[in-house]
């Protein structure tokens, strides 16, 4: 007899939150593997400004609607993603009604518009937003990311938007969150951007490490040395956009139709220890969310190479459970 597969979230049900990545289409087709697997859900790009505010008058929610109803009629947390970023944001929002760029005041009123609006909308709903989403540069010689919301507004446009969400619902957790976030150079600029957002008396409550991860890197050691400084200024820290690329990011190979044995073998292992790892800092991390559900569907079959097949997750195309979901699933038996 087949073996009954168990709820992945039921087995962490006393560590931390699983959560997935989802879009509409997904729960039509995928809704009860979603329900039975994930007790968080987090929209992949339907609650990001320019599919939700594309233009100023107008509010297109009936996305975010579906699977914010989804997620409260299956009892699953949400959370919102994002409020504040420099892409996916519409043109007009950082222009005034010459085309000419928008003051700092005309941006500030618009986006505590946006925000009051949408994280009003869902108050209650949803447990905790990525209010700021990657303000934090790449290069070792600058510290912001060069962004429109930076050049109209000023460095305290972090601040402004953090005071907002709080405004508008004073029960969510609210993050800032980024990617590379293991780098030493960039993990010292995370910090110190939270530290300094907390000394301002920003309510800022977590830190969001993206987790675009693959099964090379980064080390588990370099992990281990991002949650312990994250968790030092005392936030909670949630992993939202976990995944395990097969391939390097300069890894240009077009070849394959599937993965590998070492491939495979290096996800497992690489998962294990993950969660081994996520399990012992399970006081500071609060949720662990995949960004996708399965491997029928992963944003890196079109990035860093166009129409190029991953693998990265724990569920296989045919929603089966690979090997490396009983790695992490066993501990916890």
């Amino acid at each position: 007899m087949p073996t009954e597969v168990p709820s992945l979230h039921a087995a962490y049900a006393n560590t931390f939150k699983i959560g997935a990545a989802v879009h509409t289409r997904m729960l039509q087709s995928e809704g009860d593997f979603i329900a039975k697997h994930f007790n968080s859900i987090t929209a992949e790009n339907q609650m990001k400004f320019e599919e939700i505010h594309p233009e100023e008058d107008r509010y297109t929610f009936e996305a975010a609607d579906t699977i914010v109803d989804f997620a409260v009629a299956q009892g699953i947390g949400v959370r919102g993603h994002t409020l504040v970023w420099h892409n996916q944001t519409s043109k007009w929002v950082f222009e005034d009604t010459s085309g000419a760029p928008a003051s700092r005041e005309l941006l500030l009123s618009r986006l505590k518009q946006h925000i009051d609006t949408v994280v009003g909308r869902y108050k209650g709903q949803i447990y905790a937003w990525d209010v700021v989403n990657e303000a934090v540069e790449d290069k070792t010689d600058l510290f912001m990311r060069d962004t429109k919301w930076l050049e109209l507004v000023g460095e305290d446009y972090l601040l402004q938007a953090f005071s907002m969400a709080h405004e508008a619902d004073p029960n969510a957790l609210l993050f800032y969150n980024d990617y590379n976030e293991t780098d030493p150079v960039k993990r010292e600029k995370i910090y110190n951007l939270v530290r300094s957002l907390l000394d301002k008396g920003a309510p800022v409550h977590g830190i969001g490490l993206q987790g675009h991860w693959n099964i090379h890197g980064p080390s588990i050691e370099e992990i281990r040395m991002a949650i312990e400084r994250y968790a030092s200024l005392d936030v909670q820290l949630h992993v939202t956009e976990l995944d395990m690329s097969v391939f390097r990011y300069e890894d240009r190979r077009t070849d394959l139709t599937a993965p590998t044995s070492e491939m495979v073998e290096l996800q497992e292992r690489r998962y294990e220890e993950i969660f081994n790892l996520f399990r012992e800092y399970k006081s500071s991390i609060t949720s662990v969310t995949f960004w996708g559900v399965a491997d029928n569907y992963t944003w890196l079959d079109h990035f860093p190479v166009r129409g190029r097949k991953n693998w990265p997750f724990v569920f296989d195309q045919q929603l089966q459970p690979k090997e490396s979901f009983w790695r992490i699933i066993n501990p916890m038996s």
